[in-house]
C-alpha cells in the first residue's frame, strides 16, 4: 500500500506513527541514557572494587539490595523542621524519614499533601558502615539532637547537630536546613572507619509517570549517565562528580558538593531500581536538596542542579527553549498565555520551513496529472521513466523533498517542547482559563483533546493530497481520532500547545493556498486573454 503513496504523503504518516511511538515507547519504556563513556565506567569499576576491604563492599551491596535492611529497626520522630515550603522530619537513625509539601498545587489525585520522602528503601543521610558488628550497633542505637523543632523563616537557616555514640566511635551530624530546601551537611567521626552515606530513594509522587524515572549521576565535562527503574544491572562506581540525583517527573533528591575524588556508587536493589550511596571520610561535608525540580530554585541554590531536569535526548533545543517559557511567563504571569506565546515565537521562527514545504506540496499537487501521464508513458522502462519525471519537476521548479525536509527539521523542536511541557513542574497548579486549571495535569472535560483533534483533521482537509487509493485516505482520515485518544491523558500544557500549533498551520496553509488559487486563477486570464487576442 505505502508504495501508492507519494513522497510527503509517507512522510506525514512516517512523522504520526514516529510521533504515536515516541510517546508510547518513553511512557511505557523511558529511554536509558548509559552512553559508552558510562559503560565504560561500569567495565572497570571491578578492578577498584576488588581493591578495597571485601567486608565494607559486601555490606554495601547487601545493603543495595535489601532495602528491607533499612527498616530493622522502628524508629520515631527525632527533629521536626518546617517552613513555609516544606515540614521534614528527622528520625531517631540520623535519616530525613519525611519531606511533606506544604503548597496543595503539588497535592496527589486524592487530595493529600506531596510526600516526597519513599516509604520502602534507604533514606537520605542513612549510613551504612563496612564493619558488620558495628553497623548491627548502629541500627539499635538512637541519635539524639540538639533541637527537637525548628521553624525557619522565608530566607532563613537553622543548625541542627545530631549525636550518635557507638562502642567504637561517636558519629556527629552537623546539618544546615534552608527555606528553599537545600541543606549543607557535615559528617565527623571520632575515629576512622569505613563508612558510606545513602541518597534516598526517589519521590513518587506522581500516580501516572510519563517520563524517566530512576537515578542521575552528572559527572565529568558535562556527562549525564541516567538509571531507570527496573533495569539496573549490576555496581556503577563514579569519580569526579558534581551532583547525584534520585528523581521522578517532578521532585527529586540531590547530593551535591562534595569533592572530585568522592567515589559515588549506584547499585540495584531487589527490584532492579538504582540505589544511590557515596563513601564517606572522617570529616565528610556535602550539600543536598529534597523538592521539586524548579527550574529557577535549583539555579538559585546552584546552578549545576539546573541539570537534573532531564529533557532526554533533545535537551540541546529543550533546554533553551524552557528560559524562553520561563522568560514569557514572567512578562505575562500566566503559564497557558506563555505557552501560546512560546507557540507563536516558535512558529515565526519556523515560518520559512513550513512555507516551503507547503509550496511545494502545492507545486507538486499541479503537476501531479503530468507526472500520472510521464509514468503510464514509460511504465516499461523504470530508468527512462524516472529520468522524464525528474525533468518535469526541474521544469516546474517543484523539489520532490521540498515538503520532506522541512517537517523533518521540525521534529527535534516538537519533541523537545513535548518533553519540556511534560517535566515542568513549574506549571503544576497553574490555570489558564475556565475550566484549565491545573497544566500539568489532563483536561478533566477533554475539551482541548476534542478541539486539538478537529483542528487537526481540518488541517488535514485543506492540506493538498494526492491519494488515487479512497482506502487509503480513510485510513489517513482516521489520524486525527488516534491523536485526539492519545492526548486525552496528555497534560493540559501540552495539548494547548498542539492545539495553537494546529490553528497556525491552518491559517499558513490557507494563506498559501490563496497565494495558488489567485496565480492559478491569473494564469487563466492571461490564457483567456492570449485566445482572445489571437482570435483578433
Amino acid at each position: 500500500m505505502l508504495e501508492k503513496f507519494t513522497p510527503n504523503q509517507r512522510l506525514l504518516v512516517a512523522v504520526a506513527l514516529s510521533f504515536a511511538f515516541f510517546i508510547g515507547y518513553t511512557t511505557i519504556f523511558p529511554s536509558k541514557a548509559l552512553n559508552s563513556e558510562a559503560n565504560a565506567t561500569k567495565t572497570t569499576v571491578s578492578t577498584t572494587v576488588a581493591s578495597q576491604p571485601s567486608t565494607s563492599v559486601k555490606e554495601a551491596v547487601t545493603e543495595a539490595q535489601s532495602s528491607s535492611a533499612v527498616q530493622t529497626t522502628a524508629t520515631d520522630t527525632l527533629t521536626t523542621v518546617t517552613s513555609k515550603e516544606f515540614t521534614l522530619k528527622i528520625d531517631t537513625l540520623g535519616r530525613i524519614s519525611s519531606v511533606i509539601l506544604s503548597n496543595k498545587k503539588h497535592n496527589g489525585k486524592d487530595g493529600k499533601l506531596a510526600e516526597l520522602i519513599s516509604p520502602v528503601g534507604a533514606k537520605p543521610l542513612y549510613i551504612r558502615f563496612g564493619d558488620e558488628a558495628l553497623n548491627v550497633a548502629a541500627s539499635k542505637t538512637p541519635y539524639s539532637s540538639d533541637l527537637n523543632n525548628v521553624t525557619l523563616g522565608e530566607n532563613g537557616k537553622a543548625v541542627v547537630t545530631l549525636t550518635q555514640n557507638l562502642p567504637e566511635v561517636t558519629v556527629s551530624k552537623t546539618l544546615t536546613f534552608y527555606a528553599d530546601g537545600h541543606y549543607d551537611a557535615k559528617i565527623a567521626l571520632s575515629n576512622e572507619k569505613h563508612y558510606f552515606v545513602y541518597l534516598g530513594q526517589h519521590p513518587q509522587v506522581i500516580e501516572q509517570m510519563m517520563t524517566v524515572v530512576g537515578g542521575m549521576i552528572y559527572s565529568g565535562d558535562n556527562l549525564t549517565t541516567i538509571f531507570k527503574d527496573k533495569d539496573v544491572e549490576g555496581r556503577s562506581i563514579f569519580t569526579d562528580v558534581h551532583f547525584a540525583s534520585s528523581f521522578d517527573q517532578y521532585y527529586a533528591s540531590i547530593i551535591y558538593g562534595f569533592s572530585k575524588e568522592t567515589q559515588v556508587y549506584v547499585d540495584r536493589d531487589t527490584n532492579s531500581n538504582p540505589v544511590t550511596y557515596l563513601e564517606g571520610s572522617n570529616n565528610f561535608t556535602f550539600n543536598g536538596y529534597i523538592g521539586p525540580k524548579e527550574h529557577k530554585t535549583l539555579e538559585a541554590i546552584n546552578p549545576v542542579l539546573t541539570h537534573s531536569i532531564e529533557y532526554g535526548w533533545f535537551t540541546f533545543v529543550a533546554a533553551p527553549i524552557f528560559k524562553i517559557l520561563m522568560w514569557l511567563h514572567g512578562l505575562l504571569g500566566n503559564w497557558g498565555w506563555s505557552i501560546i506565546a512560546l507557540t507563536v515565537i516558535i512558529r515565526i521562527f519556523l515560518y520559512p520551513l513550513t512555507h516551503k514545504g507547503m509550496v511545494s506540496m502545492q507545486k507538486i499537487k499541479e503537476i501531479a496529472p503530468r507526472i500520472k501521464e510521464v509514468q503510464e508513458k514509460y511504465k516499461g522502462d523504470p530508468a527512462r521513466m524516472n529520468a522524464a519525471v525528474m525533468e518535469m519537476y526541474k521544469k516546474h521548479g517543484a523539489n520532490p523533498l521540498g515538503g520532506c525536509l522541512p517537517l523533518l527539521l521540525q521534529i527535534p523542536v516538537f519533541f523537545a517542547i513535548y518533553r519540556v511541557l511534560l517535566n515542568a513542574v513549574e506549571l503544576q497548579g497553574a490555570t489558564w482559563v475556565l475550566w484549565v486549571t491545573d497544566l500539568s495535569r489532563m483536561d478533566p472535560y477533554y475539551i482541548l483533546p476534542i478541539l486539538m483533534g478537529a483542528t487537526m483533521y481540518y488541517q488535514q482537509k485543506i492540506t493538498p493530497s494526492n491519494f488515487t487509493d479512497p482506502l487509503q485516505e480513510k485510513i489517513f482520515k482516521f489520524l486525527p481520532v488516534i491523536f485526539t485518544f492519545f492526548f486525552f491523558t496528555f497534560p493540559a500544557g501540552l495539548v494547548l500547545y498542539w492545539f495553537v500549533n494546529n490553528i497556525f498551520s491552518i491559517a499558513q496553509q490557507y494563506m498559501v493556498n490563496k497565494q495558488f488559487e489567485a496565480a492559478r486563477a491569473a494564469r487563466h486570464e492571461a490564457h483567456l486573454a492570449e485566445k482572445h487576442h489571437e482570435k483578433d
